[in-house]
């Protein structure tokens, strides 16, 4: 009788990995844990935003649908009960890959609180130690001793690899000046409406790593989804737009963590492993970022920087000058 019993939770998705420079790897595709549960309270529309599902019930459905990469957050606020859904699965530690991140006010009260938060985030999410710990904004003149306790935190195995996420060029240079050795990875917005060659060339050159966070969405916007370029590409290939975007990013060799609240959509977003882009493909989408986007980007940029730190009225100290592109 037993044998019949559908187990808790389904086997994991086959899914590449990418090698870090640090030895270790990380899973080409993941599970993006922002906005699950909870709409942070300084996060972009939160106060007009639509309640969200039970953070309990996406992470359980994600995990059903054989996703084992999740990225967290502390500026997230659900860290807990994402922990409280991975015990609940009851599935080994070893398969899972845990990614956080450390928030701007904890970066801008220095080393003692980034350590107290990735310990708490450690705890909350109750996995022991993460597979990978970044700075999730580079705070000015606070972000390299962030790193530095990174740095420490790796040392001690609390964390097996250290990155970064929304750095420029610029910010990589600083690590680069205080002779810091260089992340693994990079976690920036990328899809074709915002594909920053430049930056991501010269970060690759470095051995760095990418993952994509909004690639199915520029700037939160649905119009990647209904660019008819995509459109175009879903139709030739009997795919979704979302299939057609997941695809161009795995591709292009970044980590693509989607999310969705809905079982079925999880596990549309997840199937960008069994077909590919030509090259016709993949020239369609490599030239649709506007000069306006890379704008959108800058002030974005220049505002989140300094976001939620005594810094936020002094706009002067956000740089002014960075590679757009």
């Amino acid at each position: 009788l037993f044998a019949f019993l559908e187990p808790r939770v389904a086997m994991a998705l086959k899914v590449p990995s990418v090698a870090l420079h640090d030895g270790t790897s990380m899973p080409l595709l993941g599970f993006g844990c922002y906005k699950v549960g909870v709409i942070p309270g300084s996060a972009t529309g939160a106060a007009s935003a639509a309640p969200p599902a039970p953070a309990e019930q996406v992470i359980s459905d994600a995990l059903k649908a054989g996703y084992r990469c999740f990225d967290c957050a502390q500026f997230y606020e659900n860290e807990a009960v994402i922990g409280a859904a991975f015990k609940a699965a009851g599935i080994p530690r070893s398969e899972l890959y845990i990614a956080s991140k450390v928030w701007n006010d904890r970066i801008f009260e220095g080393p003692a609180a980034v350590r107290a938060q990735c310990l708490k985030s450690i705890e909350d999410l109750q996995c022991e130690y993460l597979d990978l710990y970044m700075i999730h904004w580079p705070v000015p003149g606070k972000h390299l001793e962030a790193y530095q306790e990174l740095m420490k935190l790796k040392e001690e195995g609390k964390v097996k690899s250290i990155g970064v996420s929304n750095y420029t060029v610029e910010d990589l240079a600083e690590l680069e000046a205080a002779k810091l050795p260089l992340p693994t990875v990079n976690q920036i917005e990328i899809n074709p409406f915002l594909y920053r060659k430049k930056t991501i060339a010269h970060f690759a050159s470095q051995g760095i790593k990418f993952q994509a966070y909004r690639a199915l969405s520029n700037f939160g916007k649905s119009a990647s989804l209904e660019s008819e370029v995509v459109a175009a590409l879903a139709a030739k290939h009997g795919r979704s737009a979302s299939q057609i975007l997941g695809r161009w990013c795995v591709q292009k060799g970044f980590q693509h963590i989607p999310k969705s609240e809905k079982f079925s959509r999880m596990q549309e977003n997840a199937q960008v492993f069994d077909f590919a882009l030509d090259k016709e493909d993949m020239e369609k989408l490599e030239n649709l970022t506007s000069e306006a986007t890379l704008e959108t980007f800058k002030s974005t940029y220049q505002k989140c920087v300094l976001r939620d730190t005594p810094l936020e009225a002094q706009k002067e100290l956000a740089k002014s000058s960075i590679t757009l592109d």
